[in-house]
This record gives C-alpha cells, structure tokens and sequence, in this order.
C-alpha cells in the first residue's frame, strides 16, 4: 500500500509465544511442569490443517526456522512496514489458549498472566504501533479479574480478549468482568477457539467449522445484547474477531423481530438490537467473503451504519486478507472509516 494511501488499522494479527518463551515469567510449581516435566496444554482440533505450514502462510515463517509470528523484525519488514501500518492490534497465538483449558484452572490463570507480561515487555514497548490485548483464564473469573487490575490499565492494552467457546458471556456471573474492563477503558475482543458445536456434536470436516464459524459469533452476540450487557455498561464496547460479517443484516433483523414480540421477557433493553449493535459492536472483516462493489456497498447500506466493520488481516494464517485485495473498491470515505477511523473510535486508548 503507497505512502499516499490510507494508512491502515489491522485489528487482528496474530503474534505466537511458546511456552519456553514464557518460563520466566512463570512462578512454581508451574514452570517446574513446563520446564522438567515436559507439560503441554492439550490441544483440541482433530482437523488436518490447510497449509504446508499449518494454519499459517508458508511464506510466513521465519528465515531461521521459527514459527510463524515469533520474530517481531520479521514481522515488521513482511506486515507492518511493507503495508503501511499505522497501527496493529495482538490478539495472539498461544495455542492452545488458557481459556481452552477443561481443568487445572490455576495453570490457566498463570499462562495467562505470564503471556500479558511477555507481550508488554517483547511486543508492545519494542514498536510503537502495536496495541495488544489482555488474555485471562475465562473459567476463574476472580483471576481474571485480578489480571485486568493488574495490567488493564497499561497505555498500549486496548481489550480485553475472550474466547468464543461454550461460555454464555451474557450471564449476569461474568458481568464483574466487564466492569474491570469500563473502570480501566478496555474493550472486549472475542475470537473463536473450538469449533461451532451444535446439538453437543463437532463438525465431521474442518471445512463445516470455516463455513459455520459465523454462527458461533451470532450465538454470543445475541445472548449479550438480550442479556442486557451493554444496557448495563453503556461504555463497553465488543470487537468480534476472525468471523466474516455478511451474517450482520440478517441478525439484525432477526433479533428487532424477536424484540418486537417477545420485548416482555427482556425489560431491561432500552434500545432496539440492531441499535445496540451499531452503538457497541463491530466486526473484523476478516474472512471477508468475495463481494462485487455492488453488493458489498449494498450490504453495508443493510446493517445501518459504515461504522461496524473494522479492517483485519488475521497474519499469518493461511486465509490472511490483503488489504489490497480482499474488499472490492469502495467510495473513499468509506475505505477510510473501514480500513483506519472505525477502529481508531471504538478503541479509547488509540492515539
């Protein structure tokens, strides 16, 4: 992207730590575990993965070998300087997350804590334009909590990140989360984990959790609007991550039609749906279906608003999205408010 374009906002790159990266970060016995006893988090995906390089682009990997992600200079010359960036948001690859973790909550909660120090210390106070995200442990409420006491208030820590799994974020337990999150201006990122699971059954193929992935993020979207989430913290706002947005008129809908009838059964929404998402929700465009102009115009003319998408790459995975290519030409103020300003106004602590 030429000097004389738009300077772009990616809101979802994707950093990777391993587990020796963050040893000294650790306290006992949890790095005596890592370190000595060769503990590693089980992973949940049965799925072959789409690349030479796993879920990641083969050109992505670094020169000496390592993982894609890892090197912050490689990183730099391959996404943030030949693109232009102005700035970038971490949502990480510590894979499997802790929040992934079915037991054992208190190593969750230490991964967690030593990831948010390793990022502060070896991504965000090492190049200005990267923002990063707060990871905690989403099964110890209290722990996570404590983290986002403890780190939240850090100038470059823009959201809080959550997993999109088989928690119901809109239940009033996890609602003292959110207010760690207003007391410190922090934003809620969510991302998916696992697979959409529906009626207790994963998907056979890999191919039906990539088709299906927006469901998952219309399941959380509607259970915190109806739930009373953002009534209740009016200056919260959700960044949802990595599931495409065509699906954002249709929810719209369906859910001002649901209010319209069944408003009765959730007094506490003072707004319609769809107006609660275009005041607190956007979207990374990130896997952007392939839309003519017409019809991507047209389907932002739907959801309302040209303030909900946001512009992510999602580097380095296989299905990356180049900003020179993944959306169809568009009238430049719109360009400009999806690829930069709507991320620079939802996010407080962005210059």
């Amino acid at each position: 992207m030429s000097k004389d374009q738009i300077r772009l906002v990616d809101t979802d790159i994707h950093e990777r730590v391993q587990y020796e990266d963050i040893l000294e970060y650790l306290d006992e016995p949890f790095k005596h575990y890592i370190k000595n006893c060769h503990w590693v988090q089980e992973k949940h995906m049965p799925y072959t993965q789409p690349s030479v390089a796993g879920v990641d682009r083969a050109d992505t990997v670094v020169p000496d070998g390592r993982l894609p992600g890892t090197d912050l200079a490689f990183m730099q010359e391959q996404l943030l300087d030949d693109l232009d960036h102005e700035y970038g948001v971490l949502t990480s690859a510590l894979d499997p997350s802790p929040s992934s973790m079915h037991g054992w909550y208190e190593m969750a909660t230490a991964l967690a804590s030593a990831y948010n120090d390793w990022q502060i210390n070896n991504w965000l106070e090492k190049d200005d334009r990267l923002y990063g995200s707060v990871h905690i442990n989403a099964h110890d409420r209290d722990g996570a909590i404590k983290e986002i006491e403890r780190v939240g208030s850090h100038p470059k820590m823009v959201q809080v990140l959550l997993p999109i799994d088989d928690i119901m974020w809109g239940d009033p337990f996890y609602h003292p989360i959110f207010e760690a999150c207003e007391k410190h201006n922090l934003m809620i990122g969510m991302h998916h984990n696992e697979p959409p699971v529906y009626y207790g059954k994963w998907p056979r193929y890999f191919i039906e959790w990539h088709t299906l992935i927006s469901t998952a993020h219309m399941k959380i979207v509607t259970n915190m609007i109806f739930n009373g989430v953002f009534d209740k913290f009016p200056n919260l706002g959700l960044m949802m991550i990595e599931g495409g947005y065509t699906w954002i008129p249709h929810l719209m809908w369906k859910m001002d039609q649901q209010y319209r009838d069944l408003r009765h059964e959730v007094p506490w929404l003072k707004r319609k749906p769809s107006q609660i998402f275009k005041d607190q929700i956007r979207v990374t465009t990130q896997p952007a279906e392939e839309l003519t102009k017409h019809e991507f115009e047209s389907l932002v003319e739907q959801m309302g608003s040209d303030e909900i998408l946001c512009f992510s790459t999602d580097y380095p995975h296989w299905d990356y999205d180049s900003p020179t290519r993944a959306l169809p030409n568009m009238d430049p103020d719109l360009k400009r408010k999806i690829f930069a300003d709507n991320a620079k106004a939802f996010y407080p602590k962005l210059p």
